[in-house]
């Protein structure tokens, strides 16, 4: 039996796979900060993409998507904002979406600009 950890890894890989079929550019995977954690970086197209991934391996404990609450998503929100900045972007003139994979079980689908932010 897998641990939590390592399903979440192959999760996030399978996410990953499933970003790039869909044309995002992959920049950074698991940046750590202060402020929380963003599963994926990437580009699509002129925005500035940061994916949160949620697996559920059925509706038992409902949908994955739920699991990104408010208070996952002001996380999020602070990690970027450093992200932005450690970086040299500027929030300003960086176009920025946050988009959640949701693994339901088998199925995989991407909810663009799940949340606001910048």
């Amino acid at each position: 039996m897998e641990n939590k950890r390592a399903i979440g890894k192959k999760k996030e890989e399978l996410a990953e796979q499933y970003l790039k079929s869909q044309g995002y550019e992959i920049l950074e995977k698991n940046f750590y900060s202060h402020a929380g954690e963003i599963d994926i970086i990437a580009k699509d197209g002129a925005y500035l993409v940061f994916v949160e991934v949620k697996y559920r391996k059925s509706l038992s404990q409902g949908y994955a998507s739920e699991a990104v609450n408010a208070r996952k998503q002001q996380r999020i929100y602070r990690a970027a904002s450093y992200y932005l900045y450690k970086n040299g972007y500027s929030a300003d003139a960086t176009p920025c979406r946050f988009d959640v994979v949701s693994i339901q079980g088998e199925q995989i689908a991407v909810i663009k600009n799940a949340f606001g932010g910048f």
